[in-house]
């Protein structure tokens, strides 16, 4: 059983509510049927009154829903500093993407997966306004869960968190280092394992002087003064992935060869390769996945099938999850 197998039967013990806020593409409507059907998701779609919708799919229009009033006031009081009109809060929430996460914000829904139509910064800025960053959280970072085919020669179905591929450009070393703390939340959240987090470069092990191989171990030495769990760099992929080239170019390492967590130094090389992973290593990639908001919101490719929509809801599911066993926390 790969990890996607094992997402989805969580799910299915859970059975958490997620909105959808582009309720009439094709795609997205199979995959809440579907989710609905196999009891992963209790699903909400929004959509224009009237759309036909799957067997046990909710629907919502925010154009006439009778909760529009109290979502615009809502609206009003999320974006109080900004100091919008009515007007303005009126038009705002006719966006689906801002209802959905107006829905996670306030309790009425658990988590919202939009980008199968949106683009991702419309996807992310909805998040962000609407349900903002964790407690704590210095920023909003993504990651793609990569889960290898089952014909791989020495991990056959294995899950990997690649991040971030899909949103900080350029990070500082402090902020990679932030990237590294919340992908192994991530990684602990969604494979059951404990994270092994490689700091990613072109040198392992000062195997090669640049001041972009200095931001990597800078990045470390900042993650590591309160990571509880092993972490190190910098490394190259082969040495991270590869046992005996980890053996060989980082003797001792504790997670050189065993990396289950991947962190690129920027985002040219991150999604430079997840998409290699993909088309040429035939991994899955389930993602962008947003990690550092204050509830789950969760983003698309727009070359999105219906099943990478049904494998999102059951890593979307398994945050939720993550979330409610946080002291204090609640949906």
């Amino acid at each position: 059983m790969n990890v996607l197998d094992t997402l989805r039967d969580r799910a299915r013990g859970a059975c958490h509510h997620v909105v959808l806020p582009e309720g009439t593409d094709p795609r997205v409507q199979e995959a809440a049927g579907r989710a609905v059907a196999e009891g992963l998701a209790r699903v909400t779609l929004l959509a224009p009154e009237g759309t036909a919708m799957p067997e046990g799919v909710t629907s919502e229009d925010p154009a006439v829903s009778p909760r529009r009033e109290a979502m615009r006031d809502a609206y009003l009081r999320v974006r109080a500093k900004k100091a919008p009109t009515a007007e303005q809060a009126e038009e705002a929430i006719s966006d689906p993407l801002v209802w959905a996460a107006l829905m996670v914000r306030e309790g009425l829904a658990d988590g919202t997966i939009g980008g199968a139509v949106a683009t991702t910064s419309d996807t992310v800025r909805a998040a962000l306004q609407m349900i903002g960053t964790a407690p704590g959280a210095p920023l909003v970072s993504s990651f793609f869960l990569m889960v290898l085919p089952d014909s791989h020669p020495t991990r056959p179905g294995a899950g990997l968190i690649f991040s971030d591929c899909g949103l900080v450009i350029a990070p500082s070393p402090k902020e990679l280092a932030a990237i590294a703390h919340q992908a192994a939340a991530s990684a602990a959240a969604l494979l059951g394992e404990m994270p092994k987090v490689a700091m990613l470069s072109f040198s392992t092990k000062g195997s090669a002087r640049h001041e972009k191989v200095t931001a990597v171990t800078e990045a470390l030495d900042i993650a590591r003064k309160d990571a509880d769990f092993p972490i190190d760099g910098e490394l190259q992929f082969d040495a991270a992935f590869d046992a005996g080239v980890g053996q060989k170019k980082a003797p001792g390492s504790e997670v050189a060869g065993q990396a289950n967590v991947l962190i690129f130094p920027d985002l040219d090389a991150g999604n430079i390769g997840y998409k290699i992973a993909q088309r040429i290593g035939g991994a899955t990639a389930i993602g962008p996945v947003l990690q550092g908001l204050a509830r789950p919101a969760n983003d698309l490719s727009r070359g999105c099938t219906a099943d990478d929509i049904l494998d999102m809801i059951a890593v979307t599911s398994a945050q939720i999850d993550a979330r409610k066993a946080i002291p204090g926390e609640t949906t």
